[in-house]
C-alpha cells in the first residue's frame, strides 16, 4: 500500500514579464493542498506573481541523451488536440529553476508535443517538459487572487541568520568589546 501523497511540480512566475518557471515539487493529496503547499515552499519570501501545481505525471520529459539513442516514442494513443505547454533546460548551470516556459504547442497526445516543439520551438536544451494545460492548477489568474496569495510575503523583513547574532549579545556589541 502506498502511503505517500502525490507528487506535484510547482510552476512559479515571478513576475509579470518573466517566464513560468519549474522551481520545484511538493508532495499533496489533491491540487489544493499541492497549491497551498508550494505557496509555503516557494512563495514565502521571494516575490512571485503567479503559481501553478500540476500532477508530476502529467508531465513528460525527453532527454538530449533520449532523442539521440532513441527509444522515446511510443505509439501513444490519439485524442482531439489539446495545447501543451513546453519547459526547457537549457543549461547545466545550477539554480532554483530546472525548467523554463518557451512556448505552447496544440498536440494529440504527449509524443506528438514533443515532436511539435522541436520543430517549432528550436534552440539548444538539456531537457524538454510538456504537460498539457488542463492539468495546471493555479493562484494568480485575477488581480484579487494575486493580492490576497503574494502580496503578504512582500511586507514581510526578511534578514540572514547572522542579523540576529548569538543568544545574549549581538556579534556588533561583542566586537566592540
Amino acid at each position: 500500500m502506498d502511503t505517500e501523497w502525490p507528487r506535484w511540480e510547482v510552476i512559479k512566475q515571478d513576475v509579470p514579464t518573466a517566464p513560468l518557471q519549474m522551481v520545484g515539487s511538493v508532495h499533496a493529496a489533491d491540487p489544493e493542498h499541492a497549491l497551498l503547499v508550494a505557496r509555503h515552499v516557494f512563495v514565502r519570501r521571494p516575490s512571485a506573481y503567479a503559481l501553478f501545481v500540476a500532477p508530476a505525471e502529467a508531465f513528460f520529459m525527453v532527454t538530449q541523451e533520449a532523442l539521440r539513442e532513441g527509444g522515446w516514442e511510443w505509439e501513444a494513443p490519439l485524442h482531439p488536440e489539446k495545447p501543451y505547454q513546453v519547459y526547457r533546460k537549457a543549461t547545466h548551470r545550477r539554480s532554483m529553476t530546472y525548467g523554463e516556459l518557451v512556448g505552447k504547442v496544440t498536440a494529440q497526445s504527449p509524443v506528438d508535443a514533443v515532436k511539435k516543439a522541436l520543430l517549432e520551438l528550436p534552440g539548444p536544451f538539456l531537457a524538454l517538459w510538456v504537460v498539457p494545460e488542463e492539468a495546471l492548477f493555479g493562484a494568480g489568474e485575477s488581480p484579487e487572487v494575486r493580492e490576497s496569495w503574494f502580496e503578504p510575503a512582500k511586507a514581510k523583513v526578511y534578514r540572514l541568520q547572522s542579523y540576529y547574532g548569538l543568544v545574549g549579545r549581538h556579534p556588533k556589541e561583542v566586537k566592540r568589546g
